[in-house]
């Protein structure tokens, strides 16, 4: 049903007689004694609507308190207890209001450390050997203020009519134990304080008293939110099937450690943190100082340390704790993905490698993507119906409005196109072939040469990816064009790539850019005008992702993988670049230049989703 004028959605009322928590009746403001009721929600066209009487922040009611998990990570015996803060209408005491949740945790709340260079790992070393030591962080100075955790939320939902809730993550802040980055431990969290909400886990005043905090003011509904780790958190709390945890909408969420510093077998960092790795963000957000001693030998040293591998890049136990793919069965909770095709931090793949997943649960989905970097939020109208339909329960069809949002290449961010689904369910694959032109560039067609033919590149971390694909002629890079498009060609979800290649070397660096040349380098370029995506892999995993072989030298490795996903138009007057090379100075390990890989050109080709399929590029 369509909600196409003012329309009061009932009035939302409880009168407790829980007498206050102390530190709530401090905060409390001074309040006429039970006025007309406030109506909650206001909906027009399917959103809630500001209310008035919920505007003015000094008469929210600012409190914190620690609820008790079901874990202890720092060894004393005691059940961690997670530092919550709530902000809510005063209406929630003088009028006996119950409303929704809007939920945000993470991390970094109370500071973060250095991302000075000595911090992080020296990539500076020979493949398949062990790296040098990295120094240590310094010790996280901790900041915030009682009872305030953050105001991250709290302006944009609370006068909708939402009660607003912020914890630290494990480890953090004033957070009991230690962090542990990406296990179980970081979905119980959130899912003990949506258990305290819904009268199933138990608040305290304190870290370690015995005075209750009862959460008498809210329906129980809860919606998490949050971008990059803070987004990670709400998939995460949605995998352990937790009620009352109804929607969420996770920002760039990283959904997979492995993928976020490896790629097919790859060591690799994430874009602009060159040298990161697991045991780095476990400094970079461990800003609890207590227990620090017994955190950092036991999870760091001895887990950490111990399994992250950065010798093979190999997938094993330690990962697939890690990877919330591995933790599906009992997700629920309605979500509204959102990411950047040209995140190069936390990759889109993090959020395509679950679209179908969802939709195979049966699971409410829509998908917000846009061709910026990390972060990005959809537009505030497409959050406001989200949480309207899932935690006010109005009946507003957005679970019948267009699956897909993609803001395409020169649009506004705020104004995004519909389309049925992601990938556009018109795209289909079209293969494309090599044919030799090193050291300049080749082709990329659509017809297979029967020629065998072998192309080799010489491994030089000297030189950009940008720079190589610009050059007209060099040894550190091999590229095949296509024709100059006569049309705009879309491509829509992820293209892959099958390479025959052999090393000289044991072990090399894999990578691959898909880019749009003539490379544009005007002030004003955008990403997009190109890079189309990328791809990195390592030929000592092309039979078996946890187990590496070292390469035979001269001997022919064949190694299919995905490149990134995307949706991308590349315009009339481009050509689509396939771009071979070895070390990717801004993701991966640095071994010393020489290092010659060969590609067998017969063996190998690329496969783009195009929408419209072949026929749309035979009619270029």
């Amino acid at each position: 049903m369509k909600l196409n004028v003012l329309t009061a959605i009932g009035v939302i009322i409880m009168f407790l007689q829980t007498e206050l928590p102390a530190q709530t009746t401090k905060a409390m403001p001074s309040a006429p004694e039970r006025a007309i009721p406030t109506v909650v929600p206001v909906i027009v066209n399917g959103e809630a609507q500001k209310i008035p009487a919920f505007e003015n922040s000094e008469d929210w009611l600012k409190h914190d308190l620690w609820v008790e998990t079901e874990f202890d990570t720092d060894g004393d015996g005691k059940m961690d207890r997670m530092h919550v803060d709530v902000t809510r209408p005063k209406q929630t005491e003088t009028e006996g209001l119950r409303l929704p949740v809007i939920y945000e945790s993470s991390p970094y709340f109370a500071g973060t450390g250095s991302t000075a260079r000595q911090s992080f790992w020296d990539v500076r070393h020979e493949l398949n050997s062990v790296p040098p030591a990295r120094a240590e962080m310094p010790r996280i100075e901790r900041r915030g203020q009682r009872p305030v955790i953050s105001a991250s939320q709290t302006r944009t939902w609370v006068p909708y009519g939402f009660v607003v809730v912020h914890s630290s993550a494990p480890g953090t802040g004033l957070s009991q134990g230690c962090p542990t980055v990406g296990t179980r431990i970081e979905a119980l969290a959130p899912k003990a304080v949506i258990d305290w909400l819904n009268g199933r886990a138990r608040g305290y005043t304190t870290p370690d008293g015995s005075e209750e905090v009862k959460a008498y003011w809210t329906t129980g509904k809860t919606g998490m939110i949050g971008t990059s780790y803070n987004g990670t958190i709400p998939f995460a709390a949605a995998t352990t099937g937790v009620e009352g945890l109804e929607a969420i909408i996770p920002v760039s969420p990283n959904n997979s450690y492995y993928h976020y510093y490896r790629s097919n077998g790859l060591v690799r960092s994430p874009g602009g943190y060159l040298g990161e790795d697991v045991d780095v963000l476990y400094d970079f957000i461990h800003s609890n100082p207590d227990n620090c001693e017994y955190c950092d030998s036991v999870i760091k040293k001895n887990i950490m340390l111990a399994n992250i591998d950065r010798k093979t890049g190999d997938y094993n136990d330690f990962w697939a704790q890690r990877d919330l793919m591995n933790y599906m069965k009992d997700y629920k909770a309605a979500t509204l993905m959102a990411h950047g095709f040209n995140d190069w931090n936390v990759m889109i793949s993090h959020n395509i490698r679950f679209i179908n997943v969802l939709k195979e649960k049966g699971v409410p989905l829509q998908m917000y993507f846009h061709q910026g970097g990390h972060g990005g939020e959809p537009p505030f109208s497409m959050m406001n119906k989200w949480f309207t339909r899932y935690l006010f329960g109005v009946e507003n069809s957005v679970e019948n409005d267009p699956r897909a949002w993609i803001v395409r290449e020169n649009d506004d961010r705020l104004k995004p196109t519909p389309y049925a689904d992601y990938p556009d369910p018109d795209a289909s694959p079209v293969e494309f072939f090599l044919s030799g032109g090193a050291p300049e560039a080749g082709t990329l067609g659509l017809t297979k040469t029967k020629d065998r033919r072998y192309e080799t590149l010489v491994d030089n971390f000297s030189f950009s990816g940008s720079t190589l694909a610009q050059a007209e002629w060099t040894e550190h890079r091999l590229l095949y064009l296509t024709d100059t498009l006569k049309e705009a060609v879309h491509i829509s979800g992820t293209p892959s790539i099958k390479i025959r290649a052999s090393s000289d070397k044991p072990a090399v660096n894999l990578s691959v850019w898909l880019v749009a040349l003539p490379w544009s380098d005007a002030r004003n370029a955008k990403i997009t005008d190109n890079i189309i995506t990328r791809g990195w892999a390592d030929l000592q995993n092309s039979k078996s992702l946890t187990e590496s072989e070292p390469l035979k030298p001269g001997h022919f490795y064949e190694m299919t993988f995905d490149l990134e996903p995307d949706d991308q138009i590349i315009p009339a007057g481009k050509q689509i670049g396939l771009m071979i090379f070895s070390t990717d100075r801004e993701f991966t390990l640095w071994p010393d230049p020489g290092t010659r890989l060969t590609i067998d050109l017969s063996g190998s080709s690329l496969t783009l989703p195009v929408v419209g399929g072949v026929a749309s590029l035979r009619s270029q």
